[in-house]
C-alpha cells in the first residue's frame, strides 16, 4: 500500500505544488486547510489546482478535533499551515502566534498520539535574522541587528566595529538564529517544537528552512506573500513595484518545483545526521534586479521600480542560502534555473486577475509605525 501523507495547509502555495510532486511518484494525499479568504479569497471553496486525487479535509490546525480526523491512516506529515507575512506579523501579532504557534502545538499533541512514522515541518529563513557575513580581514562574522540610527539615515549596509562594510556571504544552517520579527520567531518555535516533539516521542523530524519561493498558484491579492507575487500584483495594475531601501538587498529566489522536490527528497531520506536543512537555489540576486526581470517578461518594462528608502520593521539586508547540506544529506539539486522559472511565472501569471492591495497594507505598516 502506497504511503499516506498528509500535508497542513496543503491547497496552498507550496502544499498544493508538494502534492503533485507526492502524486507523481505513488503516494496518496490529504490535505489539511482552512482555506483563508487572505489566501484563497473571500468566498473560499476548493482550488481549481488542486489535484483531484488529494483528498480535502477543510479545518484549522488549531482545532484538535480536525487534526484528529486528517491524521486517521496518514503514515508521514508535512506542517505547512501558517500565517506568512513578516511585516503583518508585527501588528496581528495574537493571529500569527496563534495559527503558527499554537496550531503546531495542536498538530504535535496529535502527531504524538497517532504515531506517524515522519514528520517534516515547513520552517524559514526568517530565522537567520541577517545571514552570514565575511569582514575586510576574511573573518566570517554574523550579521547583527541594524540600529534605528543608521536606518533612519539611509546607512543600509552592515558595518564593523571599525566602520568597514561586511560583505555577504552564503548562510548555513549552523548560523545563530536572530529573530526580527514576530513571523520569525513563530517559524522558530515552529520548528524547534517539532524537534523537541519528535526526539520526545521517537518520531523523526525534519526542518525545511525555505527561501524565497516563487510560482505559480501563490496568492496575488494577498499583500503580505511573497516578494514576486506582490510585485507581479502591482505590476499588472499598472503601479510601480514598492521597494523597501535602497533595493540592493541579497536574496536567494527558490522554485517552488525545486522546493517540491527537496520536499519529497526529505521524506524519502532515511538519515539521522541533519535535523535542519536550508531550501534555496544557492544563488543570490538583489531585489531591483528580480523586479526588473519580471517587468520584462511581463511587458511592463516602461513602470518604473518606486525605491522608498525607507526601512520596514522586521526586514533585514542580505541573506541567501548556504545548500551543502541539503546536497550532502539528501541528494537535493536544484533544477530550475532564475530564467526558466520566471519565464513560466510570467505565462502565467498573463492569466491571472490580481487585486492591488498593497498600498493599503503599506499604510497599516506606516500609520503604527512601523516603516522609517
Amino acid at each position: 500500500m502506497a504511503c499516506h501523507v498528509l500535508i497542513t495547509g496543503g491547497a496552498g502555495f507550496i502544499g498544493s505544488h508538494l502534492a503533485d510532486e507526492l502524486l507523481r511518484h505513488g503516494y496518496r494525499v490529504r490535505a489539511l486547510d482552512i482555506l483563508a479568504p487572505q489566501v484563497h479569497g473571500p468566498n473560499a471553496r476548493r482550488p481549481s489546482y488542486l489535484d483531484p486525487e488529494v483528498e480535502l479535509v477543510r479545518g484549522d490546525v488549531r482545532d484538535a478535533e480536525a487534526v484528529k480526523k486528517a491524521l486517521k491512516g496518514i503514515d508521514a506529515v508535512f506542517h505547512f499551515a501558517a500565517m506568512v507575512g513578516v511585516g503583518q506579523s508585527m501588528y496581528e501579532i495574537e493571529k500569527y502566534t496563534s495559527v503558527n504557534n499554537t496550531g503546531t502545538a495542536v498538530l504535535l499533541e496529535a502527531v504524538a498520539a497517532a504515531q506517524v512514522r515522519k514528520l517534516l515541518v515547513a520552517s524559514s529563513m526568517s530565522i537567520y535574522g541577517e545571514g552570514l557575513y565575511r569582514d575586510a580581514s576574511g573573518r566570517l562574522r554574523e550579521g547583527h541587528q541594524r540600529s534605528i540610527e543608521q536606518l533612519k539615515v539611509g546607512k543600509w549596509e552592515l558595518h564593523d566595529e571599525r566602520g568597514e562594510v561586511l560583505t555577504p556571504v552564503a548562510t548555513p544552517e549552523t548560523k545563530k538564529p536572530s529573530l526580527a520579527s514576530v513571523y520569525a520567531l513563530s517559524k522558530f518555535d515552529q520548528e524547534r517544537m517539532s524537534i523537541i516533539v519528535g526526539n520526545a516521542y521517537q518520531i523523526p523530524v525534519v526542518a525545511l528552512r525555505f527561501f524565497n519561493t516563487y510560482g505559480t498558484r501563490q496568492s496575488l491579492s494577498n499583500p503580505y506573500t511573497g516578494v514576486l507575487a506582490i510585485f507581479a500584483s502591482r505590476l499588472l495594475n499598472g503601479n510601480s513595484p514598492r521597494i523597501f531601501e535602497d533595493g540592493l538587498q541579497q536574496r536567494d529566489f527558490i522554485s517552488v518545483r525545486d522546493v517540491a522536490t527537496a520536499c519529497r527528497l526529505a521524506l524519502e531520506t532515511d538519515q539521522q545526521e541533519r535535523q535542519v536543512f536550508n531550501i534555496g537555489s544557492g544563488a543570490c540576486f538583489t531585489v531591483n534586479e528580480i523586479a526588473h526581470r519580471l517587468g520584462r517578461l511581463l511587458n511592463r518594462e516602461y513602470i518604473p521600480l518606486h525605491i522608498t528608502e525607507s526601512y520596514r520593521a522586521g526586514d533585514i539586508r542580505h541573506c541567501f542560502a548556504d545548500i551543502g547540506d541539503a546536497r550532502t544529506y539528501l541528494g537535493y539539486e536544484p533544477q530550475v534555473t532564475l530564467e526558466e522559472g520566471l519565464v513560466e511565472l510570467a505565462e502565467w501569471l498573463n492569466r491571472q486577475i490580481a487585486f492591488d492591495y498593497v498600498t493599503k497594507a503599506h499604510a497599516e505598516l506606516s500609520v503604527r509605525g512601523l516603516t522609517l
